[in-house]
């Protein structure tokens, strides 16, 4: 998957905010961001309302969400002291309050966000279970929180009918998700289904990629036919036909919300060609793109 990030302007909030009915949660920024081992953090792109350095730290003007996909590094705030942050770890922040944080230099990390504000983010951000002294929540590989994630950036990206509303309850479903993991924080989850959720992020990554599933399995350390049988018994389909389902997917969403032509986004999906992407379509919808379009116009 490749790295993206936006950071709304006042301007451009403000505008949002005249524009439609506010629904209580405005997002502020959103992204996804591989940050190399052995570079300076964070990079020199971020905005001055976001940027900051180890020594000195920030405070932000409104929530934040930041999960650690791989990786790991450290994190401190003036609550608790320095904490290891390792991958699969939610890092909640506050607004006004202090903290910094960074990847080990000798791993790097990779990293998802998104901050936001508004009157129904501060009353979900009340709940017990969220809490600026306890900042760190471990959330492990949670495909729907991933999902969830991906479908949050591709609409801040594409910027469709709707687009804010849309990402607003987004965010809650964020929101949601990261509050049943902090209710169930002592829950330990089988190996068979840890490694099957590891894969799963990372064919959510690489969705428009081919991909070798023999390698994939043997990059988690397990047999392909152990992975197979694994994957499908947790996922319930095979994992060529679960990365199939997932282009898919991922192309329909396209279609219905972005301006792209059938061959920028065949070519975007990793087909070999515009004809080879309509006849695979056609075969699993019924429909060819330009009609699938046409009709959830």
């Amino acid at each position: 998957m490749e790295v993206f990030r936006k950071y709304f302007s006042e301007q451009q909030l403000q505008a949002m905010e005249a524009s439609g009915p506010n629904w209580g949660v405005n997002v502020h920024t959103v992204g996804h961001h591989i940050h190399p081992a052995g570079k300076l953090y964070p990079d020199p792109r971020h905005p001055s309302s976001h940027s900051f350095n180890w020594k000195e730290g920030r405070e932000l003007k409104e929530f934040q969400i930041v999960y650690i996909a791989n990786g790991q590094g450290t994190y401190e705030n003036r609550d608790t002291g320095e904490m290891q942050v390792e991958a699969g770890t939610i890092m909640l922040h506050f607004p006004g309050f202090w903290h910094r944080y960074k990847p080990s230099r000798a791993q790097g990390w990779e990293e998802f966000w998104v901050g936001f504000d508004g009157h129904y983010a501060e009353y979900l951000m009340q709940q017990d279970c969220f809490d600026p002294r306890q900042p760190l929540i471990n959330l492990g590989f949670n495909l729907e929180f991933m999902q969830v994630f991906l479908r949050l950036i591709d609409t801040v990206r594409h910027e469709g009918v709707a687009h804010r509303q849309i990402s607003s309850c987004l965010v809650i479903q964020l929101l949601g998700l990261v509050y049943a993991s902090a209710l169930m924080k002592d829950r330990t989850q089988l190996h068979k289904e840890q490694v099957v959720h590891a894969i799963r992020l990372q064919m959510h990554r690489d969705w428009s990629k081919k991909l070798d599933m023999t390698a994939v399995a043997a990059e988690h350390n397990v047999s392909y036919e152990w992975f197979r049988k694994a994957f499908k018994k947790v996922a319930g389909v095979s994992p060529n036909q679960y990365h199939q389902n997932l282009k898919l997917e991922k192309t329909t969403q396209m279609l219905r919300e972005t301006s792209m032509t059938v061959a920028e986004i065949a070519y975007t999906a990793g087909y070999e060609s515009e004809f080879y992407f309509s006849r695979i379509f056609k075969k699993k919808t019924g429909l060819s793109p330009n009609e699938y379009r046409l009709k959830n116009k």
